[in-house]
């Protein structure tokens, strides 16, 4: 099988959030083994569904520390099929075209798996390692960094170094912003409930909707986008405090800048504690927050302060939940993150509301003169790169490895900007095979 052959083949494996890694790790253990490497396959489970890790070795491995390679096996989800026009609107079923492979995972990062497999099996034959490399292949990265997770908290790996893979253009990423989940749950009271249920069953009855439309980006990068969630809770900042929302809703996930919302309310009340005034409340407190991340700069990144991303909003059958992520950088401690979501969770409360973190990654940052920067930068000149430090708005395993002491840097073939999380993903075939040599040579620099 040739290397375009086991592209199309890894993008052909289905590996979305709600989907197995196992068949592909099984697949990728066989590839591996046809190239003289020693594949294990680490069987877990995630939210009930079989999932698995896998390491690759050299066949002989000395007590050294490790050098790792590492790139997540899963993707996200891939939305309506029928947007994926470069591959017959199945964006599991690679495509080639013009020197670029289209399809689902092929930037982001399954085919920069490949590239670290062929990679190390170059050194088969050479017995004096100053450092062990081992490729990593991770699950559950969409999802929380589950599979690392594991990892780490297995002892399963014990690297020093680490080449994190990230879609980055053949550029280093040397720091990333941190990442946190929100959720607010905001009930409705006794009366509003009562008020709700009667009005449903009434014939009389009638109340007002409104749409608001936005623009869709991904929470890391808020300024490429328009919040229809926020255009509807300043819509409703200027109505009067006593209206009933019978409805409202809005985003996709809260990991996305929503592009639609949808509010259906009752302007005649009276009810007390009425859902709108505690939305309003909860909405003050978060414009108050982003007011205050104006004060944390961070010039290496873009935005380059803290951001607050409300991605959905759901009315249930007794509460409303929103869900959404912040961003943080580098510059920001974890005492002034942590007096934040204090701050939050307080002013939650206030309204009854229920304020929680689903998850936390810290941001991180590798100093530019650190020995595996240095090393990278001075890789990519020798292959003719133009060889460049950036920074990553979103969060990548960086996070995870950099907090038990592991010099981590992130790179990748493939834009991610307009590229990742958009149905015509692809990446340069040339830039998979610039990605290979790298990979090569950076081995070669620290494990020989």
């Amino acid at each position: 099988m040739n290397f375009i052959e086991a592209c199309r083949k890894a993008i052909s494996f289905e590996t979305t959030p709600t989907a197995s890694t196992v068949p592909f790790c099984s697949w990728i253990k066989e590839y591996a083994g046809h190239k003289g490497l020693i594949a294990e396959v680490i069987n877990e489970q995630q939210s009930g569904i079989d999932q698995a890790n896998v390491l690759i070795r050299l066949p002989i491995k000395t007590s050294s520390p490790e050098f790792m390679l590492q790139a997540h096996l899963d993707t996200r989800d891939p939305g309506p099929y029928g947007l994926w026009n470069q591959n017959d609107h199945n964006p599991f079923d690679a495509s080639i075209l013009e020197g670029k492979i289209f399809g689902l995972g092929a930037a982001d990062v399954k085919l920069d798996l490949l590239c670290k497999i062929n990679a190390l099996s170059r050194f088969l034959s050479d017995k004096e390692l100053v450092m062990n490399p081992v490729v990593v292949g991770t699950f559950g990265e969409e999802s929380g960094m589950q599979g690392a997770l594991k990892l780490i908290r297995k002892n399963k790996v014990s690297p020093q170094m680490a080449l994190i893979g990230e879609p980055s253009d053949l550029k280093v990423i040397h720091a990333a912003k941190g990442y946190v989940q929100v959720e607010i749950q905001i009930p409705y009271s006794e009366d509003e409930l009562k008020y709700k249920s009667e009005h449903n069953l009434s014939e009389s009855t009638s109340t007002q909707s409104r749409l608001f439309s936005g623009k869709a980006a991904h929470s890391s990068t808020p300024h490429l986008g328009e919040s229809a969630i926020k255009k509807m809770f300043d819509y409703l900042l200027q109505m009067p405090r006593g209206v009933i929302i019978m409805s409202l809703d809005g985003g996709v996930n809260h990991n996305t800048v929503p592009a639609q919302a949808f509010l259906e309310v009752d302007l005649m009340s009276g009810v007390r504690e009425p859902m709108a005034a505690k939305l309003s409340a909860v909405y003050r407190a978060i414009k108050s927050l982003e007011q205050r991340f104006l004060s944390y700069e961070d010039s290496e990144f873009f935005p380059k302060n803290p951001t607050l991303s409300i991605g959905s909003a759901r009315t249930l059958e007794d509460r409303i939940v929103l869900a959404g992520t912040c961003r943080i950088p580098p510059v920001v401690s974890n005492e002034v993150y942590e007096n934040w979501m204090h701050e939050l969770k307080q002013a939650c409360s206030q309204v009854g509301a229920d304020f929680r973190v689903l998850d936390y990654k810290r941001p991180y940052r590798a100093e530019p003169n650190s020995r595996l920067v240095r090393g990278a930068l001075e890789t990519l000149k020798q292959l003719g790169i133009e060889p460049e430090l950036i920074t990553q708005a979103s969060t990548n395993e960086a996070s995870l490895w950099s907090r038990v002491g592991v010099d981590c840097i992130a790179f990748g073939a493939g834009a991610r900007e307009g590229n990742t999380h958009t149905p015509h993903e692809s990446v340069q075939v040339a830039d998979l095979e610039k990605s290979t040599e790298f990979y090569a040579r950076m081995i070669e620099r620290f494990c020989l």
